[in-house]
């Protein structure tokens, strides 16, 4: 029941990390607080299609 979904960077809009996640249990998108290697700091990851 668990799908793969895709966590997108909100700053440098990157696409850096996978992870899953229930989707019967959490209805909303995931949002996630990461290190971007990118940026060199932690951002807020939103997932993405």
């Amino acid at each position: 029941m668990r799908d793969i979904v895709i966590l997108q960077c909100t700053e440098c809009k990157r696409r850096n990390y996978t992870t899953t996640r229930n989707k019967k249990q959490q209805t909303e998108k995931l949002q996630l607080k990461k290190y971007c290697r990118f940026d060199r700091k932690h951002t807020l990851h939103k997932e993405v299609k």
